[in-house]
C-alpha cells in the first residue's frame, strides 16, 4: 500500500473517530470511558499519520 493511500484511510479512520466523538458528546448520559477510549484510539491515529509524514519526508 502507497504511504498516501494509507495516510488517506488513517485519516479517514481520524474522521470517523472525530464524528463519533462529537455524537457521543452531545448525549448526557454518555459513557466517559467510552469517550476516552474513542479520544485515546484518535490520538493514536493522528500520531501514526505524524510518523508516516515524518517518515515519507525522510525517504525523499
Amino acid at each position: 500500500m502507497s504511504l498516501s493511500l494509507n495516510l488517506e484511510d488513517l485519516q479517514q479512520r481520524h474522521q470517523a473517530l472525530e464524528n463519533e466523538i462529537s455524537e457521543a458528546l452531545t448525549h448526557p448520559s454518555s459513557d466517559a470511558l467510552l469517550i476516552a477510549e474513542l479520544k485515546r484510539r484518535k490520538l493514536l491515529l493522528k500520531d501514526e499519520m505524524m510518523r508516516l509524514r515524518h517518515d515519507g519526508v525522510s525517504i525523499h
